[in-house]
């Protein structure tokens, strides 16, 4: 599940079933789960104020149209991915046909997300430790589940407390290099290390960022 992407154990088991039906009524999903269907409507309110869950009205003659329930892409988080393993496989067959290819593709993905980087940080103020904020938040967006702080010398820290690409990293050692390569290009006056690293055994990858005098 999406680390910032959480439901309850009830609502849960009504997300389930409303992914294996597609659509359905309250009246219907109260069935499948043994519930009443107060409770169901009490559920769908919540995960529609979540946008999680949208209707539409469906005609059943002269009576009022009653509403079929649906998942949004939003919730698409909340159910498991093979991605990592999907682009494991894919990178590996890259790497048969070109080895040099995984570099390049690996050297692309850096240069875009750096793009994106700049012009965030080109936006926020020139005091150095907003741009470190702004650096973790970048990393947050993209999945690592990233913090800062200010250190007692005077340095900063970010750690990435989720490796989104870990599948990924665990063989090919480019995603480690690419990700520092990115964070050092992003904060060109600081000089960024590496402290603690998931793919060593760490629970967790932290870069230690002093401002170039």
């Amino acid at each position: 599940m999406n680390a910032g992407l959480k439901v309850s154990a009830r609502a849960n088991e009504l997300v389930t079933a409303l992914k294996h039906a597609g659509e359905a009524t309250a009246d219907q999903l109260a069935a499948s789960l043994g519930v009443t269907v107060s409770a169901v409507r009490q559920q769908l309110d919540g995960l529609a104020a979540d946008g999680l869950v949208a209707w539409r009205p469906q005609s059943r003659g002269r009576g009022r149209p009653i509403h079929l329930y649906r998942l949004t892409r939003a919730a698409e988080p909340l159910f498991p991915k093979a991605y990592g393993g999907l682009t494991t496989e894919l990178l590996g067959y890259v790497a048969d046909a070109d080895p040099d290819l995984v570099d390049d593709i690996f050297d692309r993905r850096r240069q875009r997300r750096l793009e994106g980087a700049q012009a965030r940080l080109a936006s926020a103020s020139d005091d150095f430790a907003t741009r470190v904020a702004e650096l973790a938040r970048i990393l947050d967006d993209d999945g690592y589940l990233a913090s800062w702080e200010a250190m007692p010398d005077g340095s900063f820290r970010i750690v990435e407390h989720n490796c989104a690409v870990l599948d990924v990293a665990e063989r090919y050692g480019q995603a480690c290099s690419s990700e520092i390569a990115f964070l050092r290009q992003a904060l060109p006056d600081a000089r960024i290390e590496r402290v603690s690293h998931m793919i060593a055994g760490a629970h967790s990858c932290a870069y230690q960022i002093d401002q170039n005098p």
